[in-house]
């Protein structure tokens, strides 16, 4: 699990260096699909593996709110922050927690097992790089790599 995760993260330090590039308008820019724009995506993107690994916890987290995010700087201090805890929980993952069950309050009260959650945070992700790379293609930027 350790892996995927580091790769993930590789991938999404390699979209802020990528955004840096760009000026705010562009990463404010509403596009057609996902969450609208890049640098809410990206938010977005930290903000849910965040609230998943606490959910597995058993720790309710308060959503931050986006406006108080709208600089890419501040999303690359919140991903270096919860990226701390996220790690913690990682690291101490074993084969044994794949079928722990955990109820998710933001999915009315749905459960599902750990290992279903870990795949979906990594999948999630995956899943919003890929709209970030349509994006950057249509502004005619080759984006990060996902080999």
């Amino acid at each position: 699990m350790n892996r995927l995760f580091e790769y993930n993260w590789q991938v999404r330090d390699e979209w802020f260096t990528l955004s840096r590039q760009l000026p705010q308008e562009e990463l404010l820019k509403e596009r057609v699909g996902g969450l609208g724009f890049i640098l809410k995506t990206l938010f977005h993107v930290v903000d849910a593996e965040y609230s998943w690994i606490q959910a597995l916890r058993g720790v309710t987290v308060a959503d931050p709110d986006f406006e108080q995010y709208r600089s890419l700087e501040s999303v690359v201090v919140l991903s270096s922050d919860y990226r701390k805890d996220v790690k913690l929980y990682i690291d101490e993952w074993t084969p044994d927690q794949e079928r722990n069950e955990v109820t998710i309050e933001w999915r009315k009260g749905q459960v599902y097992t750990c290992g279903e959650v870990l795949r979906h945070v990594l999948a999630h992700e995956i899943h919003h790089m890929g709209q970030l790379s349509v994006w950057a293609r249509d502004m005619g930027i080759s984006p990060p790599s996902a080999d």
